[in-house]
């Protein structure tokens, strides 16, 4: 064992099961936050009656990219995640490159969280209770509540998001239920599943919000080496969140039409906004009842930066314990077992960022928001179209008991259908934009991923001459546990020499 006291805790392994796991990753997409922010949002900004439709088109897509994925992950765990996946299907510098965009995308989503959070909780306070501070006061508190949770139990962390999750998803379907049982003209109709009501004008930007809506479904992975079972935990869990996620957005989605009339539901998107289900709460459910789902919006929120807080600590932690980073970002607590350097370090990142938005007067909402989700958006369809294709290359004459269709035909179909994905959003990405914002920025913020994973590739192929060591251990399988008959979870050689010598 190795006497770096960076590494002889390491991350608590066997702490979390199935259910945690999905607790983080639909934790991540924030239900009542996508219903609330993002499919008023898409409804208003596309004016696309069968928008509720593209929650299952796109969970569709997803779950082929789940079948590979699902596979890969019975072979390797890391907590860097798509990093660790793609260095050991397309190279080791490019996972250098995915893991490049993984910190930018998954950064960006929850840094710009705090702007979002920082504005409901100040219009809810000033509102209720006539407290009035300034937005980043608010952000601030969250970023305190967020930093210390990062360093403690990472099942205590789980706890706290099931907790959140389960009651905003209880709020959720109350609206669901007072929008079925009041129907605009008093029936109930499903012009909002129709399919030819969504493969009409607008369609382009329905897609851009709808796969924003998903991101953090894919994290599942980060914690591999956290988990009881991870020949199992991570493909059950990214199954189950694919299909929840895809099915509750679409069904909460098409009900919203079913109150508003779908003829309406654009213009009543537009008008109210979030309003639009907090409103109907109020008048149909009650004050108390709307007042508890202004909160738990909130706490929505809260816990999406958990989430994505948690995944971006153990990503600085994979790459520092690798030496491709830093080395003292491999740090974890002796008693928590969390990646505390990786926590700090992200919670720092943070602070510096939203206060540079604080300083230069930008607003919470429409600039600090909306502007870093939609380039993380751009990183996390990217690093899913790499993984996909990494699925295709890891399996390349690898014995094992996969069949064709996990090894080639579902991760070659996934990464094509992503690739389309990607394309589309690149081309509508003003529609994720408020009217009016700057023309540059439509360039400029998804090519801060793809600048991410040029700056990573250099970076990788500089590290097999200037840290040749670091190079050879680049996303390298640490679980013992996945290794079974049949199973072959770590083919390189060279990596297998490195581990084995660490662990004397």
């Amino acid at each position: 064992m190795s006497s770096d006291p960076f590494f002889d805790s390491g991350l608590r392994r066997g702490r979390l099961g199935t259910a945690h796991l999905v607790f983080f990753t639909v934790a991540a997409s924030a239900p009542l936050t996508v219903l609330g922010g993002g499919v008023t949002t898409m409804y208003a900004v596309s004016g696309n009656v069968g928008a509720a439709l593209s929650f299952i088109l796109l969970a569709a897509v997803l779950a082929i990219f789940a079948v590979g994925y699902a596979a890969m992950s019975r072979h390797v765990a890391n907590a860097g995640a798509f990093y660790a996946y793609i260095a050991n299907g397309l190279g080791r510098a490019g996972g250098v490159a995915g893991s490049a965009v993984a910190l930018a995308a998954y950064n960006a989503i929850q840094i710009g969280l705090y702007g979002l959070f920082g504005a409901i909780l100040k219009d809810f306070m000033s509102s209720k209770f006539d407290i009035n501070l300034q937005w980043w006061v608010w952000a601030l508190l969250a970023w305190v509540i967020v930093g210390l949770l990062g360093i403690l139990r990472i099942d205590l962390n789980a706890t706290v998001l099931a907790v959140l999750l389960g009651l905003e998803c209880v709020i959720v379907l109350i609206f669901d239920v007072v929008s079925l049982g009041n129907p605009a003209g008093g029936s109930i109709t499903f012009d909002g599943l129709a399919p030819g009501n969504l493969f009409t004008a607008g369609f382009g930007a329905v897609l851009a919000f709808a796969i924003a809506s998903f991101t953090g479904f894919e994290s599942g992975a980060i914690y591999s080496e956290e988990v009881k079972d991870p020949r199992r935990t991570v493909a059950r869990a990214t199954y189950i969140a694919v299909a929840f996620t895809g099915l509750f957005y679409a069904f909460s989605a098409w009900a919203l039409t079913v109150l508003t009339g779908p003829e309406n539901a654009a213009a009543a998107s537009g008008e109210a906004g979030a309003g639009v289900v907090f409103g109907a709460l109020d008048q149909h459910a009650g004050t108390v009842i709307a007042d508890i789902a202004n909160v738990l919006f909130i706490t929505s929120v809260l816990a999406a930066l958990l989430s994505f807080h948690n995944g971006v600590a153990r990503y600085l932690y994979a790459l520092g314990r690798e030496n491709v980073l830093p080395r003292f970002l491999g740090a974890t607590s002796n008693r928590s077992g969390a990646p505390i350097a990786g926590s700090l370090v992200q919670t720092v990142l943070a602070l510096v960022v939203f206060m540079a938005f604080v300083f230069t007067d930008r607003d919470p909402v429409v600039d600090l928001f909306t502007w870093l989700s939609g380039a993380a958006a751009v990183g996390v369809v990217l690093l899913m179209t790499l993984t996909s294709a990494a699925v295709v290359g890891f399996f390349r004459g690898r014995p094992g008991p996969e069949t064709a269709w996990q090894r080639v035909i579902a991760p070659t179909l996934g990464t094509i259908l992503l690739a389309a994905v990607l394309g589309v959003l690149l081309v509508n990405f003003d529609s994720l934009l408020v009217p009016g914002s700057p023309s540059y920025l439509k360039w400029l913020l998804p090519a801060i991923p793809v600048v991410a994973l040029v700056i990573g590739l250099i970076w990788g192929v500089a590290l097999k001459s200037v840290r040749p060591e670091a190079y050879a251990r680049i996303g390298r399988v640490t679980e013992e546990g996945l290794h079974e008959p049949g199973l072959h979870p770590v083919p390189d050689a060279e990596r297998d020499a490195w581990a084995t010598g660490h662990r004397r």
